[in-house]
């Protein structure tokens, strides 16, 4: 195994990884901003309003995203283990 090829499943490692938290942080960073809109408008300033809605987005963003996220990990380590061959050198 040569130091290029594990810098290359290193690499690929690391961008299925970010792919994979994008759509959360998204959805977390979009939420909130939504928050921190309607303190601002309203001058309400609790923790627990800035956390329950961000906590609720991230289980909803889970549920509707899981299909998608294992499929695309599975294809990830599919294509690991079908490459260990020529990794193993």
């Amino acid at each position: 195994m040569t130091p290029d090829s594990v810098v290359d499943i290193i690499r690929h490692a690391l961008m299925v990884s970010f792919w994979l938290a994008a759509p959360l942080l998204a959805l977390g960073f979009a939420m909130g901003t939504v928050v921190s809109l309607v303190q601002i408008a309203t001058s309400m300033q609790d923790t627990a309003f800035s956390t329950i809605p961000r906590l609720i987005v991230f289980l909803f963003g889970i549920l509707l995203l899981l299909p998608w996220m294992l499929q695309r990990a599975m294809s990830y380590t599919l294509a690991l283990f079908g490459d260990l061959g020529r990794y193993a050198r």
